[in-house]
């Protein structure tokens, strides 16, 4: 997921296993990971001639949020559970998460 969030365009499996520079892979192994990926959701492929290409079916921000949200589904305290997570942000985040709330609140 790091290769394919990392460049701009989609990539075919042969592509993505060149970029894996600490692995010796066989590109079989490439194609089955990158096929499982799209099957969870995870990946979106479109057909370029016998060859498919992967991209992300979401940003790196929108995963990482989604899997922050369900984090705190498996809490029954979610407030508890935020105020402990606005505790440990630096002051810098918790200004990013001040400036949010207020966007989302003059919305």
């Amino acid at each position: 997921m790091d290769i394919l969030w990392a460049e701009n365009n989609p990539l075919t499996a042969r592509e993505v296993g060149k970029l894996i520079a600490d692995r010796d892979l066989a590109p079989t192994t490439v194609m089955t990971v990158l096929d499982r990926l799209t099957r969870k959701g995870f990946l979106r492929r479109t057909r370029d001639g016998r060859a498919w290409r992967y991209q992300p079916a979401e940003s790196r921000d929108s995963y990482i949020a989604e899997l922050m949200l369900e984090a705190l589904d498996m809490t029954g305290d979610r407030s508890a559970a935020l105020t402990r997570f606005a505790k440990a942000v630096s002051g810098d985040e918790a200004e990013i998460l001040r400036k949010a709330l207020q966007e989302l609140e003059e919305e």
